[in-house]
């Protein structure tokens, strides 16, 4: 396309654009407030605009050149970008080296995809109980559940809250195991300084279209292992060596074969688009002023909400740490003259969109009992926030007037408590 007509398009969808991110009338009580709203905006639109007109539309300099970004902002070495966040987890377990039998030990209270894979692997996911002010898993319970099957662990930074990675680490390194962090939820999140995604030997990334930023689907796979990184690159496309640092060497070892369709392992087909790649390089700047409203957010609910804290336990912060509050959970206490139901209705009808935290206490899921699975300890907070949680959305879409719209719901209905 001759590049004056390009820009003429261009600039027609920076109009677009800027014309669907006026802000909209907002009124009480009647405007719905969703989950979560698009993060993306024209720079995002043109730019894959730009792979499809370029007709390169597979991963291509693009999603290298946000595989790089999201590696510097985070802090390991490398990035693997692949289809999605559920993919990454299964691509990451699978080069810990991990065989059937062979144990992880995750919390119970996550997400399908933290859990599914292990699965998939033929390991064992061995559920763990999580702290009640967190919805973090309790390093306490990790270190009782450890026994000679054991192979790794994949903390969750559940909601954007960083896990105790000082505990967890120490516990790795005294029994010798692997650490896979599923940071999913947890862009930007920081423990002591440092991102989470660079405390374990490998971590992974979600960028769907409900995450902090997003490439509409996505994932990502942070490692300093040059190992790993090498089986990543061939088992994301098919198991092909093409990516790999030693691929004239398994060439020379098989002569026989036409080098450019050579496959060293047993692979996948969980490539990316250079269409995410697109998304991802603009996405990623914007990241830290998305975080910024959330913890804004996050703060004036706790602040407003805190005369309500005999009835409700809110988020915290715990020291030395940057909470990128995902979304704003609400745990119902046991005094409370409401149930959780009762409070997540009257938010709905008033259209704030609210949602059980993630799947739950996995165990009790029905296709958990097609599962091979093992639970150490007692599940007890895992079930508890799993019966009173719930959370309601926190991101860009949510400014002064819809927080304090829905503080005033909030108080109109403690108030008839």
């Amino acid at each position: 396309m001759p590049a004056p007509l390009f820009e003429q398009i261009a600039e027609g969808i920076r109009q677009q654009m800027a014309v669907l991110e006026e802000p909209r009338e907002f009124i009480p009580g009647k405007t719905r407030i969703p989950l979560n709203v698009p993060t993306y905006g024209a720079p995002e639109v043109i730019e894959a605009l730009d792979s499809l007109m370029s007709t390169w539309v597979t991963m291509g300099k693009k999603v290298k050149n946000f595989e790089a970004m999201f590696a510097d902002y985070v802090g390991p070495h490398y990035g693997i970008m692949v289809n999605s966040g559920s993919s990454a987890s299964l691509l990451a377990l699978s080069v810990l080296g991990l065989k059937p039998g062979d144990e992880v030990i995750t919390p119970a209270l996550t997400w399908a995809t933290s859990v599914f894979p292990i699965i998939q692997l033929g390991a064992v996911p061995v559920l763990v109980d999580v702290e009640r002010d967190s919805y973090n898993v309790d390093p306490w319970a990790i270190e009782s559940a450890i026994t000679p099957r054991t192979k790794a662990i994949m903390p969750v930074h559940l909601l954007g809250n960083p896990c105790d990675m000082d505990a967890i680490t120490q516990i790795a390194t005294e029994f010798g195991l692997s650490v896979m962090e599923d940071s999913c939820e947890a862009h930007g999140a920081e423990y002591h300084g440092r991102k989470v995604g660079s405390f374990g030997d490998i971590s992974t990334f979600s960028f769907f279209f409900s995450h902090h930023i997003s490439t509409i689907e996505g994932g990502m796979i942070l490692t300093d292992n040059e190992e790993y990184v090498d089986q990543l690159r061939s088992l994301r496309a098919h198991g092909w060596v093409r990516d790999m640092s030693n691929r004239a060497e398994i060439a020379d070892n098989n002569p026989e074969i036409d080098p450019r369709f050579m496959f060293a392992h047993v692979g996948y087909n969980f490539r990316p688009t250079e269409i995410q790649g697109a998304f991802g390089i603009h996405q990623l700047p914007r990241l830290d002023g998305f975080i910024d409203v959330r913890r804004g957010n996050a703060a004036y609910f706790n602040k407003a909400l805190a005369p309500y804290e005999k009835w409700l336990m809110l988020p915290s912060e715990a020291p030395h740490t940057r909470h990128a509050h995902f979304a704003y959970p609400f745990l119902v206490r046991e005094n409370a003259p409401f149930s959780r139901n009762e409070l997540m209705q009257y938010l709905e009808s008033k259209g704030v969109e609210a949602r059980p935290i993630e799947a739950g206490n996995i165990a009790i899921q029905p296709a958990m009992k097609k599962a091979h699975y093992h639970v150490s300890g007692s599940l007890a907070n895992a079930q508890y926030i799993h019966d009173q949680g719930f959370f309601i959305g926190n991101h860009n879409g949510v400014g002064p007037e819809q927080r304090e719209a829905i503080v005033s719901y909030l108080r109109e209905f403690f108030e008839g408590k």
